[in-house]
């Protein structure tokens, strides 16, 4: 595959993001949350731009990638519970919680599908197997039920000052919620945007 600069649309997204990112860290809700809810974003960032040459990404990936890390930086900062745009929705739906943690762990599964279906069509012969899309959703739904021991970890650790970070809100079944939700994006991504994917996969290859 050839060496690829990074494009205009990609550096603007980065951007974005890093700027959302440092705007979200002045004067968060909880400085715990929001640490515990972006660092995915503060790592994710550099290592994208050092091996971006050797390995670009599609733009979809790249779009999807930057609407999940605006999911977690505004999570972060409000935390989950409590985010503005949250309340909103679940005022003119009329719902019984802030759905943004639904929004999260449904993104949890949609877009991570794209970037698993991306590394295995690009770095293992699965492209064209039966097994591809089975193994996507399948590796979404195990790093769901990671990210949820994640949690379970940090309320043994943090007790009460990690309630903000679980955003349970009362509902018990909150942890099966979230991997059910994560589940359906995941399914949901493999069945929209598998064409689109493999279309901007094969540009890549040019």
């Amino acid at each position: 595959m050839r060496e690829t600069t990074v494009g205009w649309r990609p550096r603007a997204l980065w951007v974005l993001v890093a700027v959302a990112l440092v705007v979200s860290g002045i004067a968060p809700k909880d400085r715990l949350t929001w640490l515990l809810e972006t660092v995915w974003v503060i790592v994710a960032l550099p290592v994208l731009a050092l091996l971006w040459r050797r390995f670009p990404l599609t733009e979809l990936l790249c779009w999807l990638l930057a609407a999940h890390a605006l999911i977690l930086i505004v999570g972060g900062h409000w935390t989950y519970a409590q985010t503005p745009i949250g309340d909103w929705l679940r005022d003119l739906f009329g719902l019984t919680r802030n759905p943004w943690d639904r929004i999260g762990h449904f993104a949890q599964g949609f877009v991570p599908a794209v970037l698993v279906r991306e590394l295995l069509v690009r770095t293992s012969p699965l492209r064209g197997s039966g097994w591809l899309a089975p193994l996507t959703v399948c590796a979404c739904l195990a790093f769901s039920a990671f990210f949820e021991l994640i949690e379970w970890w940090s309320a043994l650790a943090g007790g009460a000052a990690a309630d903000d970070f679980l955003a349970i809100q009362g509902d018990r079944w909150d942890t099966q919620w979230d991997m059910f939700t994560a589940l359906c994006g995941a399914i949901l991504s493999v069945l929209l945007v598998s064409r689109v994917h493999d279309r901007q996969i094969d540009r890549l290859a040019v």
